[in-house]
């Protein structure tokens, strides 16, 4: 009966042993400038719901292999959405819609390193180029004797608020490469509020306002940041015309608004600016050029900011409203809207969602069969790879190389609950 005992024990031990070498053998060495994980390329990924699986919070992921860190989850609030990583690189920010907080992830030690309490929804953040300074766009932020709406500064050292500002109805900001402006876009108005940081707190106006827009939502800046280019949303956002419209942020004088087809969202990329958004009206929605069940689409404007004219116009894209975009490997340019028309069918038949990519090498347009918003995307570095988020799931995308056909990599990894943003992080 002992000599069983011991039998049975030794084999346990071993399995044990073996077990652990096993595990020991897969990733990567442990690399203590990357916490736990030890990856050398990161990405996190906004989880916003629980399940019996996993708690809220960002998800790691080997960016290079396309797996999930063995790490668990790491906290950031009850219901993490919108990510955003400072320049430096050293902190990932979560917003939790639940309780409108601000939530912190130490990029370097991958965990959770405190939290702001913000007064209210933000869709809109931005950091300082020095990583000192974030600063959020609250449009409901209570604000004594004025109209609601205000942009919050939050110290980065601290994770406290030190400062607000008030810009009534205040729904999206754009910070220049120097950090010297900040503007800022209200909802329903057809002015830009120029926002200079250093004055902040001192006897001279922090805030200047500029009229002359039709329902301006963007900016981008020029290289030396002594231009703005703004994009009025117009018709699309109850205005009159979408246009780009420079803005002299040396004189704040704007400039003559050049018409587009729509503008809620755009990518500046050199002197080309790509300009999304769908208009309201017909034939100037329509999806001509499209075998489509959708019966209005969106258009994509292609902008030469040196000349200020229209080079392309007319590109057909799903419609919705477009907020996110961005330019991954070989040239493809994958366009997010929230609220389009979803098409969902049994294979062959048409499935349609809010995602875009518009190849501009060809001018051809692709409409991935996924359904749902497109909330996150995120090119990968040296490899032809782009992460995105789309209806509450993560995709991995190959873009292949010269004419790419895009396909999505198999085995996808499962995220537990919504996912919503992704983010590099190294």
């Amino acid at each position: 009966m002992k000599r069983a005992s011991f039998g049975t024990f030794a084999l346990i031990l071993s399995s044990l042993i073996l077990a652990t070498l096993v595990l020991a053998s897969c990733g990567t060495a442990p690399n203590t400038q990357t916490g736990g994980s030890g990856l050398k390329l990161r990405i996190v990924v906004s989880q916003s719901v629980a399940s019996l699986l996993s708690a809220p919070g960002v998800v790691l992921i080997d960016a290079l292999l396309d797996v999930r860190a063995r790490v668990a989850t790491i906290s950031a609030g009850n219901n993490p959405g919108l990510l955003l990583v400072t320049p430096d690189k050293k902190t990932t920010i979560a917003f939790s819609v639940i309780d409108t907080r601000l939530n912190y992830v130490n990029n370097t030690n991958e965990a959770s390193s405190g939290s702001t309490l913000l007064p209210g929804f933000t869709e809109s953040l931005v950091v300082s180029p020095d990583s000192a300074t974030l600063f959020a766009a609250v449009p409901t932020a209570p604000v004594t004797g004025q109209s609601p709406g205000a942009i919050q500064l939050v110290n980065l050292s601290t994770n406290m608020i030190y400062a607000t500002v008030p810009v009534p109805s205040v729904r999206y900001l754009a910070v220049s490469h120097n950090g010297n402006r900040v503007l800022a876009f209200s909802d329903n108005q057809n002015y830009t509020s120029v926002i200079t940081p250093a004055n902040v707190g001192t006897s001279t106006p922090a805030v200047v306002t500029v009229g002359g827009f039709d329902r301006p939502v963007a900016g981008f800046f020029s290289s030396d940041d002594n231009i703005a280019y703004i994009l009025n949303c117009g018709s699309e956002c109850g205005g009159s015309v979408a246009s780009v419209q420079t803005l002299d942020l040396v004189t704040n004088t704007p400039g003559t608004p050049l018409p587009v087809d729509a503008a809620s969202t755009g990518l500046l990329n050199g002197n080309t600016l790509y300009v999304v958004g769908t208009p309201t009206t017909s034939p100037a929605n329509s999806c001509t050029g499209q075998t489509t069940a959708a019966t209005t689409c969106g258009r994509l404007t292609v902008v030469d900011v040196s000349q200020m004219t229209v080079t392309t116009s007319g590109i057909v894209i799903t419609d919705g409203y477009h907020n996110r975009i961005s330019l991954g490997p070989n040239g493809l340019l994958f366009i997010g809207a929230r609220t389009c028309t979803n098409i969902t069918g049994i294979a062959p038949a048409e499935i349609r969602g809010c995602l875009s990519v518009f190849n501009t090498a060809t001018l051809a347009v692709t409409i991935p069969p996924q359904t749902g918003d497109a909330t996150g995307f995120q090119p990968i570095p040296n490899r032809n790879v782009m992460y995105l988020t789309q209806g509450g799931e993560l995709w991995i995308y190959d873009t292949g190389t010269g004419t790419p056909v895009l396909q999505v990599l198999p085995p996808q990894i499962d995220i537990s609950g919504d996912a919503v943003d992704v983010k590099l992080i190294d």
